[in-house]
């Protein structure tokens, strides 16, 4: 089973529905995980109650929203893979200085205890400014990979990285063999 677990880069949900969808349809097994502000805000994409509906709906299963039940998906409910698209900056710092306060940092910190592969689908604002010394401590980790990513306005917001989330499925194939997809920036 995958986890897949979403963070509130709000304008990315829609192309990461995109690839949770062509996983299920290539029969994959996937456990949906959301961070407390998909759960519960509303923003001009979605409502959180149709988004939470949509993915129960994709998955067949019951997303996991809460410390309490993320916490077994290490050694109790292991996970083969967990992917976290979209990573938002504030959850790749809290993965990056071992902070556990959110469902999906918690499902980080439990899936990487059995050292089997993370995949982040990074959207952020800041990684190339504040968030750039996380995404070297995390580069250097074990077992963390990332979905291939690029600027998505250099001239307007110089700092940000996007994933390709259209890259997923490769980047999964990859962190499956042990192998960071390259390039790692478009």
């Amino acid at each position: 089973m995958i986890g897949y677990a979403f963070c509130g880069s709000f304008c990315t949900l829609s192309a990461s529905l995109v690839e949770l969808r062509k996983l299920i349809r290539a029969g994959e097994d996937v456990q949906p995980i959301v961070s407390d502000n998909v759960f519960s805000i509303d923003t001009r994409f979605y409502l959180a109650a149709d988004f939470i509906r949509e993915v129960e709906e994709i998955c067949g299963r019951t997303v996991i929203h809460s410390i309490v039940d993320a916490e077994p998906l290490g050694p109790k409910t292991p996970l083969d893979l967990l992917i976290i698209a979209p990573c938002t900056g504030n959850t790749l710092a809290k993965m990056a200085h071992g902070i556990t306060d959110t469902p999906v940092t918690m499902a980080a910190k439990a899936h990487l205890r059995t050292e089997r592969p993370l995949l982040l689908a990074l959207a952020t604002n800041d990684a190339l400014s504040a968030n750039l010394s996380n995404l070297a401590i995390l580069s250097m980790r074990k077992g963390v990979y990332f979905v291939p990513m690029h600027q998505d306005d250099p001239e307007k917001k110089p700092s940000s990285l996007v994933a390709d989330f259209s890259l997923l499925g490769k980047a999964l194939a990859a962190a499956r063999q042990g192998k960071q997809l390259r390039p790692i920036f478009l």
